[in-house]
């Protein structure tokens, strides 16, 4: 498997990006990994990189998107946190990946069962963990059901998670005027999706290609 280089960058479009991910999951999920040499890609990517995609997922250790998505080094930028939300700090990383490295697309990912969504469903207040869940509270807000409102509800916390990933997608466009002129100007694209923790799939559910 090649290492991306600015050549390889240049000429993909944000639909071939997407399809690089779901051939890559497509993989990981049927245990067919990418033949790489992992120490020629350190070598290969010695002196700069040119990832595709960003991709924004939580820090849950069963959600590792370069093993989920088969990719090698240099490929992809990940960027996690709890809940995968959208801060100051992931939007300028997001526009450093896009604007000055080159990357042609932007996942936002969620999973199931995730922790982070069931502290918001019980409004979890702990330390700085309380201004987190806060962020992921409007999407639980938003999400009508007619069971219990917390973490007790699994089908409750899948819904909050849905949300919350389009909840993201909304903000990274409503926050970085410099990401929504890319993704206006057909430049980049953007894309939320989900990975199941019981089978290794990603479901992707929306995209914006102006192009």
């Amino acid at each position: 498997m090649r290492t991306q280089t600015k050549e390889t960058q240049a000429q993909l479009t944000p639909q071939k990006a997407i399809e690089i991910l779901v051939e890559g999951n497509k993989r990981f999920v049927n245990n067919l990994k990418a033949n790489r040499n992992l120490l020629q890609q350190v070598n290969e990517t010695s002196t700069g990189q040119h990832p595709f995609a960003i991709i924004l997922s939580c820090i849950d250790s069963r959600t590792s998107a370069e093993l989920i998505f088969d990719q090698g080094l240099g490929d992809i930028f990940s960027a996690r946190i709890a809940g995968n939300i959208v801060n100051e700090d992931i939007l300028g990383s997001m526009e450093f990946a896009c604007k000055v490295a080159g990357s042609k697309l932007i996942v936002v990912l969620g999973h199931t069962k995730c922790g982070a969504v069931k502290g918001a469903c019980d409004h979890v207040e702990m330390g700085n963990l309380t201004s987190l869940v806060k962020k992921i509270e409007p999407s639980v807000n938003a999400v009508e059901t007619e069971g219990a409102r917390n973490s007790s509800n699994a089908e409750f916390v899948e819904k909050v998670a849905e949300t919350n990933v389009h909840k993201m997608l909304d903000e990274i466009q409503e926050k970085s005027p410099i990401l929504k002129e890319m993704i206006e100007q057909g430049e980049i694209g953007i894309i939320g999706g989900m990975y199941d923790v019981e089978n290794g799939a990603v479901e992707f559910y929306e995209h914006t290609f102006n192009k």
